[in-house]
């Protein structure tokens, strides 16, 4: 019987994988981790054959996890990494992982990666594979942060597919807890990411910052008004009305005051 852990900070994501693993015979899941943390130390436990390792975890990630293990002299399990972004996919046969999950992970496809991971224990190749992978992590880092992160576009998740979102499109963004919403003319994406983080994304000449919980694209501004009560509103277009934060009402009346356009 082939021990999995399981790892990934999404509950929702955690679960549905496990469910998927319990369908499969010759396996079974001996553990759930919520972050990279708890799975080293359990997989130092229970040593499992293989971890299902999520790449974007806050603290330590997928690769952090990866080196550790690498550090360590305990037997080394295969590692499947799972990860939102399918295009880095292309390159997991190169770094010494067993294989690469995209989500959703569809239950076909977790088979398949099953099985490889079978036939790797039986010829006993993780620890190599693990030393592969370990090697290729600044590659891996550096290949993440250009192609996914870098430019002017951004890959965010919706539904069963990736999209390509270019930065300088987005009217506004609005924080909605740990999400951020993107909004482009009548389409909005939900993207996990703070909304000052997303800031540093954009071009801090096209992009304002109104408020706690929105940035808006100053070509998209089409009035500023004034609330009876003091203070202002950014006018988009259709009319779309949105506060700007006591704190950041100097800003915004410095940008308007450069474009001589201060309301009355």
């Amino acid at each position: 019987m082939i021990r999995a852990i399981l790892c990934d900070d999404e509950p929702l994501a955690l679960e549905r994988l496990a469910d998927m693993v319990d369908r499969i015979d010759g396996i079974e899941v001996a553990g759930q981790a919520g972050n990279g943390a708890v799975a080293l130390a359990m997989i130092a436990e229970l040593q499992p054959d293989i971890v299902f390792l999520d790449i974007e975890m806050p603290a330590l990630d997928g690769f952090d996890v990866v080196e550790e293990l690498a550090r360590g002299g305990a037997a080394a399990p295969l590692i499947i990494f799972v990860t939102a972004y399918p295009q880095f996919a292309a390159h997991a046969f190169d770094t010494g992982a067993i294989d690469f999950l995209t989500k959703p992970v569809r239950l076909g496809r977790l088979e398949t990666a099953i099985a490889r991971a079978r036939d790797a224990i039986e010829s006993r190749e993780a620890r190599m594979r693990l030393g592969d992978l370990a090697e290729q992590l600044a590659a891996l880092r550096e290949e993440r942060g250009s192609d996914f992160r870098a430019g002017n576009y951004l890959w965010v998740q919706r539904r069963s597919e990736t999209v390509r979102v270019d930065l300088d499109l987005i009217d506004w963004v609005g924080a909605e807890g740990e999400y951020v919403r993107l909004h482009l003319d009548s389409i909005s994406y939900l993207h996990r990411e703070p909304l000052s983080s997303m800031l540093q994304r954009l071009d801090a000449r096209r992009f304002l910052r109104i408020h706690r919980s929105y940035i808006v694209n100053r070509d998209r501004i089409v009035a500023v008004r004034r609330r009876p009560a003091g203070g202002y509103k950014i006018v988009l277009a259709g009319d779309l009305e949105l506060p700007v934060g006591r704190s950041y009402r100097a800003l915004v009346a410095n940008v308007v005051a450069e474009e001589d356009a201060l309301p009355g």
